[in-house]
């Protein structure tokens, strides 16, 4: 009885069903019609005579024998080395989420867990920090790090990516951490922990979810920065998202178009991937503080 009570319409069902697929359709097609023209030649891809070039592959077929061609991504990864500037990218995006997560957590824990009025102020502060353009805070860098001959290498971007991000990680860890019970602090103290065991042992396995989610929101930054990483790496150390700027350049070169069009998939693919993995973990600790423990 109770499952009849609760089975919706049919005509409902049916109207869920088509807007749900409808969704899917309009938000999938953007990256699936990249993906299939990223096995094409510019001609039929971006044909402007007939947009179904892009499908029949006339050109490619002309230009290459077979219907689909991978020279896209060779150029991409081999001719203009794309795997250099995806290994830059690895490791800005470690160091990035690393580094922010470990002082995230730590000082999240510690100003949701202290009693003075001075932890709210610098969270504020922290807040205005980070609602400051980009642009603005590098601009401000740069003359130091020409000053010190710091400008263009990875270590110099990977600082003031975490310069950037930790005032978002301090305040999303922090609502993580006061919607933990200090119960459990003084439980585990209780029972022999000192703070940092305490946090380490007992706090940290119970919002593990929510270090996830600001982990992946960390690497989104990283991952898809554009403003820090053109400005202040050079040419031997761009990460991705740049390099691909750079296939275009001031002038249209035949082939490079697809060159960025090949990278862009080659960027997009690994996070889809990553959230099919983390989906989990991303929902829970979204959802973390809808109801205080």
């Amino acid at each position: 009885m109770s499952s009849k009570a609760h089975k919706k319409p049919l005509p409902l069902t049916l109207f869920i069903t088509v807007v749900l697929g409808a969704w899917l359709v309009l938000a999938a097609f953007p990256f699936l019609w990249t993906l299939w023209g990223s096995f094409k030649v510019e001609g039929d891809f971006f044909s402007k005579a007939n947009w179904a070039a892009a499908l029949t592959g006339e050109l490619t077929q002309t230009e290459t024998g077979g219907s689909v061609t991978g020279s896209g991504y060779y150029g991409a990864w081999i001719e203009e080395e794309f795997w250099r500037a995806a290994w830059n990218s690895t490791l800005v995006c470690f160091f990035v989420v690393t580094i922010s997560l470990t002082l995230g957590t730590l000082g999240g824990y510690a100003l949701s867990r202290s009693p003075h009025r001075y932890a709210f102020w610098f969270l504020i502060i922290a807040l205005v920090f980070r609602a400051l353009p980009q642009i603005t805070l590098v601009s401000g860098y740069l003359p130091v790090f020409f000053e010190f001959n710091m400008w263009g290498y990875l270590p110099t971007a990977i600082v003031v990516l975490i310069a950037i991000n930790q005032p978002f990680t301090l305040w999303m860890l922090h609502s993580f951490f006061k919607n933990i019970p200090q119960d459990l602090d003084e439980s585990a103290m209780v029972d022999g922990c000192n703070r940092f065991q305490a946090f380490r042992h007992v706090i940290v396995p119970v919002m593990w979810p929510g270090v996830i989610t600001t982990g992946l929101f960390s690497f989104l930054l990283a991952y898809n920065d554009f403003a820090v990483t053109t400005l202040l790496l050079n040419q031997d150390n761009q990460t991705m998202i740049p390099k691909i700027g750079s296939f275009l350049g001031t002038t249209q070169t035949k082939g490079n178009v697809m060159f960025a069009v090949s990278a862009v998939v080659s960027v997009t693919a690994p996070l889809f991937v990553m959230i099919l993995v983390f989906q989990r973990q991303i929902v829970s600790g979204l959802t973390a503080g809808a109801v205080k423990g």
